[in-house]
């Protein structure tokens, strides 16, 4: 076996990033892939353990993230992880996903439901889909959860990510498509407030006429083309559950249900904070 001095600078890297602990966890994780190594949507656990070694250090040393009500995500089975959606680009997702990989609770994977237009920008598209991130499609999202995946969607969309800054925590349109997978598949759902994201790339401005003529869903003003250094509040709820038949109203009503869940936990993680960036 080579010594450390002979690796090089890839190997070192790969040794510093893939950790025993990282190693563990992701054994741990019940996960099957095909013979090639690869699941359906693209997964690869190899890809996976390299991706989880990046964003497990910017969720402990960049963003600081701090956790809490991990025990109500389902150690296994189906369940849909409902956030809320800002920050521009989709760290929240990223660090939701980190925390559900690293959850001492019972760690597993959360495939995020992703905009067709992120795995359009370089480096990140390749990173996400190695976290499991996949696009936000209701036919996949379907056959994922009939498979007992854990899935992360933010109901907001690009109303939510592009957002600006005026707007913070103010939770925009939902789609209600979540909630009726819920009710058809007998999914539970497990609500996350966000606290943090919204400082990490705040938007000043939004171009929007040459952001249609470049064909991106928004095209921001923001102080900082990479995200700051925001800490990160995460409260999970208790596990919502909805089920039967009901009226295009009565699904609006429990989507604002689970909105106002969301909004309880968003005000935790904003009581909980004493400072956005220190």
């Amino acid at each position: 076996m080579l010594g450390f001095g002979k690796l090089n600078l890839k190997e070192r890297t790969l040794a510093h990033l893939v950790t025993p602990e990282i190693e563990h966890l992701v054994a741990s994780i019940p996960k099957p892939v095909g013979s090639f190594g690869y699941d359906p949507w693209g997964y690869n656990e190899e890809r996976f353990k390299v991706a989880l070694g990046v964003c497990k250090l910017l969720y402990e040393k960049y963003f600081r993230v701090t956790a809490h009500g991990l025990e109500h995500v389902p150690k296994s089975g189906r369940v849909l992880i409902i956030g809320n959606h800002s920050g521009q680009l989709p760290m929240d997702g990223v660090l939701v996903g980190v925390a559900v990989a690293t959850n001492p609770d019972g760690p597993r994977l959360a495939r995020a439901m992703i905009e067709r237009f992120f795995p359009t920008v370089p480096w990140l598209g390749n990173y996400l889909n190695a976290l499991g991130g996949v696009i936000g499609d209701p036919v996949n999202c379907v056959k994922m959860l009939e498979m007992e995946e854990a899935i992360i969607v933010f109901p907001e969309g690009v109303r939510g990510s592009g957002k600006l800054y005026k707007d913070r925590y103010r939770l925009q349109r939902f789609g209600n498509g979540f909630l009726h997978l819920a009710m058809h598949l007998n999914t539970p759902i497990v609500p996350v407030g966000i606290v943090g994201c919204e400082e990490t790339m705040p938007a000043l401005l939004n171009m929007a006429p040459l952001a249609k003529l470049l064909g991106l869903p928004y095209l921001p003003v923001v102080p900082s083309l990479l995200p700051l250094p925001a800490r990160v509040y995460l409260n999970f709820g208790k596990p919502m559950h909805f089920s039967g038949c009901a009226t295009e109203a009565e699904v609006a009503e429990r989507v604002e249900e689970v909105k106002a869940e969301l909004r309880r936990l968003i005000d935790l993680g904003l009581q909980e904070r004493t400072s956005i960036y220190l």
